[in-house]
């Protein structure tokens, strides 16, 4: 599978894992809200406004069934923001590397993404691969962390 034949936004996710093939690329920034966001509007020409990305396709034989279709994919970018102790543009490394593993029906996804640390999605014939990066992961928001007087609070309470 030559990489000018494929079409990263509508990516035949099984032959290109069938082929272990790999596939590079850049998105422009502006393409991605989420990160768009967090950029400070003003520190054009501190870094490159791209998304660099590459991902490769595995498909790994499994005994007794069929083989297991995977994507790799890498993304890493420089994030023009603004120190917050000194208020000047600086770029701020970001880096992504994410496994998702192909199954054939929902059921099988949701049976194998409670115990996974990789992302498990239902096999399509179509992958659109920004819309992959841009994806939230759907990981539940964190807890928000008590304050650091909390803990004496309630040593507190169950002296008093």
């Amino acid at each position: 599978m030559k990489e000018r034949d494929v079409d990263p936004r509508r990516l035949d996710v099984r032959a290109f894992a069938k082929a272990g093939a790999e596939l590079s690329g850049e998105w422009p920034l502006a393409g991605f809200d989420r990160l768009r966001e967090l950029l400070v509007p003003d520190a054009d020409g501190v870094a490159p406004r791209a998304v660099r990305w590459m991902v490769t396709g595995e498909e790994v034989p499994v005994r007794g069934g069929p083989s297991q279709v995977w994507l790799h994919l890498l993304a890493d970018a420089g994030l023009p923001m603004r120190c917050q102790r000194c208020l000047q543009p600086l770029v701020e490394p970001l880096r992504v590397e994410r496994g998702f593993q192909f199954v054939a029906d929902e059921a099988a996804a949701e049976s194998l993404d409670n115990d996974a640390e990789h992302e498990v999605l239902v096999l399509s014939r179509e992958l659109d691969l920004h819309e992959l990066l841009v994806a939230d992961n759907g990981e539940p928001e964190a807890a928000p962390t008590p304050g650091p007087f909390s803990a004496l609070a309630a040593l507190r309470r169950g002296q008093g």
